[in-house]
């Protein structure tokens, strides 16, 4: 069964940067688009960023000119670059195809950023 698993989160001050993670077991990332989604509290869950297989990057507005997507192929790994971070930057964060596979979305890894 396939899994998602997401890492990296943590407590930052605004302007501060984080890494997270996200491996995948199974082949789910062999194809297609890959995303980060993020939840805020009492908000619905948004896309930040996604990439293709080939690199091809696309980007929230919230997201550009500071999130940088990227991802391992060979290690079925994905990663979500974020700097210049604000208050408005906390929720928890997820990792899924794009479009989302309904049934395999990870706990995600939670992202706080105080002022």
């Amino acid at each position: 069964q396939v899994q998602l698993v997401e890492s990296g989160g943590g407590l930052v001050q605004a302007g501060g940067s984080l890494t997270l993670s996200c491996a995948a077991s199974g082949s789910i990332f062999s194809f297609g688009v890959v995303g980060w989604y993020r939840q805020a509290p009492g908000k619905q869950r948004e896309l930040v960023a996604t990439i293709t297989r080939g690199g091809n990057t696309n980007y929230a507005d919230s997201a550009k000119g500071r999130f940088t997507i990227s991802r391992d192929n060979a290690k079925n790994l994905v990663y979500l670059r974020m700097n210049s971070l604000k208050p408005e930057d906390t929720a928890v964060y997820y990792c899924n195809k794009d479009p989302p596979l309904p049934n395999y979305w990870g706990k995600g890894t939670l992202v706080t950023v105080s002022s």
